[in-house]
């Protein structure tokens, strides 16, 4: 399927938010999604991230979550002064503001006239996991994928010691699938085993599924990337969103 894609901004506490959008090139309807990056905001891989995913036959919009501390179009290397802004980011948001951005998109993604009505979902990847799984517990998400989420098992998010995301499992409303990596030091074993604990003490219809993969193993460059693994999960988010969301 062939896409269209632009850079849309929005004003979020009067600060302007950028995001990547990306969607069919017809103009049927259809679900939409907010799909956040990792700490390093709309990277090469992020973009093609995007851009595959509304090939699929959805209006994917990334933002950067950043923008009340970097200027609009910032993107972060992975090496050198980037990955250090990128590590210190997070540190300089509260929880509170991922929350309002959050709400931001998906406000947008309602009004967007190729989105279909009531048919949104979220992805997201490392600490983009940690805020899709707080974004889940909106009422109108309706499946929602984390990728090798950090933070979600010890509370940790933003300038937040613990953000309380997993004690509010109960709050997600729609379908929940999690990714994780069994060799990703950033979410270890004992982590995956407190947050499936905690799913399971809750009525939330939920998949986890496990790779023998690193962390950012979907990132399609640097040493850690594992070609078949994101294959494999990429086509099972595709399959929740179709069926949850088609």
């Amino acid at each position: 399927m062939q896409i269209k894609t632009e850079y849309v901004d929005i004003t979020v506490a009067d600060s302007p938010l950028r995001m990547y959008v990306a969607a069919p090139a017809d103009e049927q309807q259809y679900p939409g999604i907010l799909y956040y990056s990792d700490i390093f905001q709309l990277t090469a891989p992020m973009i093609r991230a995007c851009n595959r995913l509304a090939g699929y036959g959805f209006v994917v919009a990334a933002p950067e979550i950043y923008h009340r501390i970097e200027p609009p179009g910032t993107v972060l290397s992975f090496e050198g002064e980037g990955r250090t802004r990128a590590l210190e980011g997070p540190t300089k948001t509260p929880v509170a503001h991922f929350d309002e951005d959050c709400r931001a998109v998906l406000d947008y993604l309602k009004q967007h006239p190729r989105v279909a009505e009531n048919k949104l979902g979220v992805g997201g990847f490392c600490i983009g996991g940690h805020l899709a799984f707080r974004a889940a517990m909106q009422p109108d998400v309706q499946a929602t994928v984390c990728f090798y989420g950090t933070g979600i098992h010890h509370g940790k998010l933003g300038q937040d010691a613990d953000a309380g995301s997993l004690q509010r499992a109960a709050d997600i409303h729609g379908e929940l699938l999690m990714v994780f990596g069994t060799i990703d030091p950033h979410v270890p074993e004992e982590g995956r085993a407190t947050i499936a604990q905690a799913l399971q003490q809750t009525a939330v219809k939920h998949t986890t599924l496990l790779y023998h993969a690193d962390h950012t193993f979907m990132r399609d460059e640097g040493y850690r990337h594992d070609a078949e693994a994101t294959d494999q999960a990429f086509g099972e988010m595709i399959r929740l969103f179709r069926r949850v969301l088609c």
